[in-house]
C-alpha cells in the first residue's frame, strides 16, 4: 500500500497530501499513523524545510477514522477489550497528535473538502488553517456515540474557546467554511480552485524567513498555549540567546542596514 502521506517539495515548502481519496482520506491503520509520524520526523531533520502544507487528495481533507474498521474492531479504534483499545489509541492516533504538537515546522492546513471528527482535529493541530469555500467541518464524534479520543477536546477549545468548542462537540453538527472563518477556526476562505494558490502564497511568506527563528518562534507559540508567563519569558530569553548567534540573524540585520533583500542560508 502507498504511504498515507504523499510528499512534494517546492523549494523551501513541503506539501503533504493525504493519499486515500477512495476513503475520503480516512485514517484506518496504525501504519497510516506511523507514516504521519515518520514523515514529520524526517522533515524536522531537514533544515531546508521552512514551512509545510497539509491537505487531502480528492474531494475531502480527511473524513476522520475508518468507520468500517471501527465496526469490525480492527485498525486504529476498538479492539477485543478495553485495555487493548486504550493501548491502540495511545499507540496510534494519539502518537500522531503528539507528533503534530511537537513538530516545529510551521504547518498550514489547506482544508480542501470535508474535515470530519479526527480530520477536523488534524487541521486544528496545524498552526494556520485556510479552507476552500465548499469545505464542510464537524466535531462529530458524538454522532457515532464516542468521545474525541485524539485529544481534540483540548485542541479545539484552544482555538475557538470553551463555549464554542463545547457546542461543536456536544451537537456534532456540520458547519461551513464561512462559519469556521466567523468563529476563528480558519483564518482564510478561498474559492475551491484557488485554495492551493492561497496556501502556497502564505507558506511562501513564512518560508522567506530564517528557518531557526521560524522553528523556535513556533515552539514559543506552542509553549505559550500551556505555560504561564514566567515560563514563556524564561524560554524566550533562552531561544533569543540561540538565534542571536545565527548567521541568518547577522544577515537580516546587515540587509536592513544596507537596504537590500536578505539571503538566508539556514545557518
Amino acid at each position: 500500500m502507498t504511504p498515507f502521506l504523499e510528499v512534494e517539495r517546492q523549494g523551501r515548502i513541503a506539501i503533504l497530501r493525504m493519499d486515500r481519496a477512495d476513503s475520503l482520506n480516512a485514517i484506518g491503520t496504525l501504519e497510516d499513523c506511523d507514516n504521519i509520524v515518520d514523515t514529520l520526523e524526517e522533515l524536522a531533520q531537514d533544515r531546508s524545510v521552512h514551512a509545510a502544507i497539509l491537505t487531502g487528495k480528492g474531494r475531502a481533507f480527511c473524513s476522520g477514522g475508518n468507520i468500517k474498521g471501527i465496526k469490525e474492531r480492527k485498525g486504529i479504534g476498538p479492539l477485543d477489550q478495553p485495555d487493548s483499545t486504550r493501548w491502540n489509541y495511545r499507540r496510534g492516533v494519539q502518537r500522531t497528535t503528539r507528533a503534530l504538537l511537537d513538530c516545529e515546522i510551521p504547518l498550514i492546513a489547506a482544508i480542501n473538502g470535508h474535515a470530519i471528527g479526527l480530520g477536523l482535529d488534524l487541521a486544528c493541530l496545524c498552526d494556520i488553517r485556510i479552507a476552500a469555500r465548499s469545505a464542510k467541518m464537524a466535531a462529530s464524534f458524538i454522532k457515532v456515540g464516542i468521545v474525541p479520543g485524539d485529544g481534540g477536546a483540548w485542541t479545539l477549545q484552544q482555538i475557538v474557546g470553551y463555549s464554542k468548542a463545547a457546542e461543536l462537540f456536544l451537537t456534532g453538527e456540520t458547519f461551513t467554511a464561512d462559519e469556521a472563518l466567523r468563529i476563528g477556526l480558519v483564518s482564510q476562505v478561498a474559492e475551491d480552485d484557488a485554495l492551493m494558490d492561497a496556501a502556497l502564497a502564505l507558506a511562501g511568506k513564512i518560508a522567506a524567513n530564517p528557518v531557526r527563528a521560524l522553528r523556535l518562534t513556533k515552539r514559543l507559540l506552542r509553549e505559550g498555549q500551556k505555560g504561564d508567563s514566567d515560563q514563556v519569558l524564561e524560554l524566550s530569553a533562552a531561544f533569543q540567546a540561540i538565534v542571536h548567534e545565527t548567521k541568518d540573524h547577522v544577515e537580516a540585520v546587515t540587509a536592513i542596514l544596507e537596504k537590500r533583500a536578505p539571503s538566508f542560508t539556514g545557518d
